[in-house]
């Protein structure tokens, strides 16, 4: 799905110039994007200390001398302060934004808005309904609620989505006319089942208890046994969208 994003993306810039790319919320599969595209130079920002340097080990054979992949907060005002780039990317930032500068939400386009040149593009994921009709959509919202149970108890913190509308509304509240929107549906498959899984098993260890976190690594393991069956049986169902909005900043 996220290559599909990608391409309309790719397909709204057209034939304007890259220029200048800030990744503002980076990870491997957006950088690798990045890194193929034909940019003057790009930045790539994570606020994880410790992914910032496996970035650097993995694309140091693809880093040109200007381009950077920096660790950093966007809570923090005078980071990268004053520093435009012609497209900036936030691929998932605004979900992920909870768990290293909470409560921040509602300012970010307006923290990223000096530094947006010509365009900003968002990459957002619609919340999960409360409940899903289909036996495939059922399943995807026990593996969340599992995932979140399980960061939580490890005294972290979890992710939080934001609907279109809400992402379109505060683009437009913080100085920038959004050219365009456009939803994704999602075909989840093994990937993302014991991709989300596998996060549920990293935060055991972070349990004092030990009687719970058996129970939860066996909790664990049955979702993924059912999980992976029925997609054997609903291969090609669909649950939930993704959605790219293409925003510009508005003069003054």
């Amino acid at each position: 799905m996220a290559d599909a994003l990608f391409t309309f993306i790719a397909s709204v810039q057209g034939s304007e110039p890259w220029g200048s790319v800030l990744d503002a919320g980076t990870g491997a599969h957006s950088l690798e994007w990045v890194a193929g595209l034909a940019t003057s130079r790009w930045t790539a920002v994570t606020a994880d200390a410790s992914a910032a340097e496996r970035l650097r080990k993995d694309f140091a054979a693809r880093m040109r001398p200007a381009d950077r992949i920096i660790a950093g907060n966007w809570g923090d005002p005078l980071f990268l302060h004053a520093d435009v780039h012609d497209v900036v990317l936030a691929d998932y930032l605004l979900g992920a934004v909870d768990g290293f500068a909470p409560y921040l939400q509602d300012r970010l386009f307006g923290r990223l808005r000096p530094l947006v040149g010509q365009r900003l593009y968002v990459v957002g994921l619609e919340p999960y309904p409360g409940e899903a009709p289909h036996p495939w959509g059922q399943v995807i919202l026990e593996i969340a609620r599992l995932r979140d149970a399980c960061i939580l108890l490890a005294g972290h913190r979890t992710y939080r989505e934001y609907p279109l509308d809400w992402t379109v509304r505060s683009l437009e509240e913080s100085g920038y006319s959004v050219e365009e929107a456009k939803a994704f549906p999602i075909r989840y498959g093994p990937r993302f089942v014991n991709g989300q899984l596998d996060v549920c098993r990293s935060k055991l260890r972070y349990l004092c208890d030990r009687s719970l976190a058996k129970e939860l690594e066996r909790a664990i393991e049955d979702l993924r046994g059912r999980a992976l069956a029925l997609h054997e049986v609903h291969r090609g169902a669909l649950f939930g969208e993704d959605y790219v909005v293409d925003a510009r900043p508005r003069a003054g």
